[in-house]
């Protein structure tokens, strides 16, 4: 394993799958090993891996599901994968990454609808997988360059939640281009991606972050802590909303009060949500938001509320940095 331990996260160890615990990191380094397709769909839901950790959960489950079929004839294997790749896409509705795999594995399994079968499926969606992983990777590193471009010499950079591939690419470009950078991290509730993951990767890549709570955005932009904000976007719609982590919304409201210019990372806008009307928002179990890390932080008799994304709109947004390139809201859809 190179580089920051995070961008790592998904490994084959045998015939299984085996996912970093994001829920438990930096504290404890524990691997959740997943035997079967279901398996990597289970760890999706309950949050083992997130950002960009479930795209390749996503293709590593499509190559255990191909596995799992290797003895069925052509068209029940094909069969039994479009299922499996179903039901990982239905794991967590508001990022794309996960539908995009699967039907970049699917694609290129079956091109012209050649069904196939056995140790040929198998290596096929291997293939595929790796391939669609590779790609990604390398679409991230090309934001991160254009993303990097936007960060003067002595930025402060406001970060909030974890935006994985995107701000270690962001990151390693600007290292290259000899640029000084410091950062305040968003501890981003109920799961502190902000405060363990992020901070944790900046922190092996030899920074020093500064912590705050979700809560003091506001005031730190107004105490001058901060002169740029820096997201990651779940999902950016042809008409320039971006959808993040919950609390993304608030950071640009916070961005523009304040003169702050708001940056959102996306490799590029979703060609299947025109508007913000077309994206799923993630509704979560209220309950999870009555504990962290495991304890309960609220009394007896309260009640949690947990849409775990929300809508920032164009007008609030400075820019959206693509693999292609930066590009003002109204005009991201011709990243594509």
């Amino acid at each position: 394993m190179t580089g920051p331990v995070l961008a790592d996260s998904v490994r084959f160890a045998g015939d299984a799958v085996e996912i970093l615990d994001r829920r438990v990191y930096p504290f404890e380094v524990r691997w959740v090993r997943c035997a079967t397709s279901e398996d990597v769909a289970l760890a999706i839901e309950r949050m083992v891996t997130q950002s960009s950790g479930p795209l390749f959960a996503a293709t590593a489950g499509m190559v255990l599901a191909a596995r799992e079929a290797r003895n069925e004839p052509p068209e029940r294997a094909a069969e039994r994968l479009r299922a499996a790749g179903a039901r990982l896409v239905a794991t967590r509705p508001t990022n794309n990454h996960i539908r995009d795999a699967v039907h970049a594995v699917l694609s290129a399994t079956y091109p012209g609808g050649v069904e196939r079968a056995g140790d040929e499926l198998v290596a096929a969606v291997a293939a595929a997988a790796k391939a669609h992983d590779d790609a990604y990777r390398a679409r991230s590193a090309a934001l991160g360059g254009h993303a990097a471009s936007l960060l003067p010499d002595g930025a402060r950079v406001l970060t909030h939640c974890w935006a994985d591939a995107y701000l270690i690419g962001t990151v390693r470009a600007a290292q290259q281009a000899g640029r000084r950078l410091e950062f305040v991290c968003t501890e981003t509730r109920p799961y502190l991606q902000g405060a363990r993951l992020t901070a944790a990767t900046l922190v092996e890549m030899g920074y020093r972050p500064t912590l705050i709570t979700d809560g003091m955005v506001a005031a730190a932009l107004a105490d001058g802590l901060a002169d740029v904000a820096l997201t990651a976007a779940d999902r950016v719609t042809l008409d320039g909303h971006v959808i993040n982590k919950v609390g993304t919304l608030g950071v640009a409201l916070a961005a523009n009060a304040f003169g702050v210019p708001f940056y959102a990372l996306v490799d590029a806008p979703d060609p299947q949500a025109p508007t913000a009307a077309d994206v799923v928002i993630e509704r979560r179990d209220g309950d999870e938001v009555l504990h962290m890390l495991g304890r309960r932080t609220a009394a007896d008799g309260v009640e949690g509320y947990y849409p775990a994304f929300d809508v920032t709109p164009p007008h609030l947004v400075t820019r959206i940095v693509t693999e292609r390139g930066v590009f003002q809201p109204d005009h991201v859809k011709e990243s594509l």
